[in-house]
């Protein structure tokens, strides 16, 4: 957890001024073979990608799936499992049960706790099972994608928070809560879909201005209302908006 986390551990590529990709999760590697090859591409400032295999680890290992986590595993890519909080209506041995199967299959580094609650009151669920996770991973990430900004009790829980998920035209007027100034950019991911190429260099601002060191932007959007499939491929401007940040160190 963060109090824990060594130097060593540090998202090599944030910073003030540093920005590196968080992959939310591209579609299953058959469907986006081009995708998940171009994220062990060597200088690519990437922080992690997280494997979705059919909205958890699925029912049975997927050789498909493990090839690719294997892959960026190999190529130094933090490969995070997919879980599903549902808003905290999911039970802690569903969620334990997810977790071990990743680790068991596809050798996971951490775990995007997805759809993760943002109320005080569902605090100490969150805490138990990130500890608990936190236990049988020895050292891996552990990121709450809560989509918004929650309590701010969440922070001491996890290793990052997505503080935004949305639609570029709502990150645009969106503000950042008070209390993430107390906390360094690696602390917080803003996943934003539908950013025109136009945008980018406005959208990087935002980031860096509401202090997160971890984004995905995309100038795709979702099928139906929603975001549902917008992070599925990558953005049509992926090379120009990897040039712009830089290289960096995968972790």
């Amino acid at each position: 957890m963060p109090h824990l986390i060594s130097t060593d551990l540090a998202l090599s590529a944030t910073g003030a001024d540093r920005l590196g990709f968080g992959v939310p999760g591209y579609a299953h590697p058959l469907l986006a073979p081009v995708e998940w090859a171009e994220l062990t591409r060597p200088g690519t400032p990437l922080h992690w990608a997280v494997l979705n295999v059919a909205n958890g680890p699925g029912s049975r290992p997927d050789p498909h799936c493990l090839e690719a986590a294997g892959r960026l595993t190999n190529a130094g890519v933090r490969v995070l499992g997919h879980v599903d909080l549902a808003h905290g209506t999911r039970t802690f041995g569903e969620i334990v049960s997810d977790a071990h199967r990743y680790l068991d299959w596809y050798k996971v580094g951490g775990f995007l706790l997805d759809n993760c609650p943002v109320e005080r009151e569902d605090l100490h669920h969150v805490r138990r099972a990130t500890a608990t996770l936190e236990a049988v991973l020895d050292g891996g990430h552990l990121v709450l994608g809560h989509g918004s900004h929650p309590y701010p009790g969440y922070a001491e829980v996890a290793d990052q928070l997505v503080t935004f998920s949305g639609h570029w035209t709502d990150y645009r007027w969106s503000q950042v809560a008070e209390w993430t100034a107390d906390h360094p950019p690696e602390r917080f991911a803003h996943f934003v879909y539908g950013v025109p190429r136009t945008h980018l260099d406005e959208a990087m601002r935002i980031a860096r201005w509401q202090g997160a060191g971890t984004i995905f932007f995309t100038d795709r959007k979702g099928r139906g209302p929603g975001q549902s499939g917008a992070f599925d491929a990558l953005p049509g401007y992926w090379d120009e908006i990897v040039s712009r940040i830089g290289p960096g160190v995968s972790e």
